[in-house]
């Protein structure tokens, strides 16, 4: 959410901030990079949290904004705080972090497969065997 980026990006101005340096760099945010929740969905993740209601005092104005990976990797790059750089450096280190997680997960996934065919192959030798 833009409110959580904002705090993490220690932007002086809040999700002000956030909405400006996404307007002004809107050709490096397609849509798949961040998104503006409608009604129904800032009501159900208000109820979710407890937050204040949208155009209540002291609460929201503007319906927020959500981005995913890519975007978060992205606005790292276009904000201008001193510890934007940091996250983005972070962020990349995640994702190849996860990458390796997914090929472990994967070259384990393979050896388990290895290891079922060859019990089923000693299950049906050894079902073989005992009926002779």
């Amino acid at each position: 959410m833009d409110s959580d980026l904002a705090i993490l990006y220690e932007c002086k101005n809040g999700t002000k901030s956030i909405n400006l340096a996404v307007k002004r760099n809107i050709d490096k945010f397609p849509n798949d990079f961040y998104f503006q929740l409608d009604l129904e969905e800032y009501s159900n993740l208000k109820f979710q949290f407890e937050t204040s209601s949208l155009n209540s005092y002291g609460g929201v104005r503007k319906l927020p904004y959500a981005f995913t990976e890519k975007g978060v990797a992205m606005l790292a790059s276009v904000l201008k705080t001193s510890i934007a750089a940091n996250i983005s450096i972070s962020i990349m280190r995640a994702f190849v972090l996860m990458r390796k997680y997914g090929l472990y997960f994967e070259l384990t996934k393979k050896y388990i497969e290895i290891l079922r065919f060859h019990f089923e192959t000693l299950e049906l030798n050894l079902l073989q065997y005992l009926n002779y």
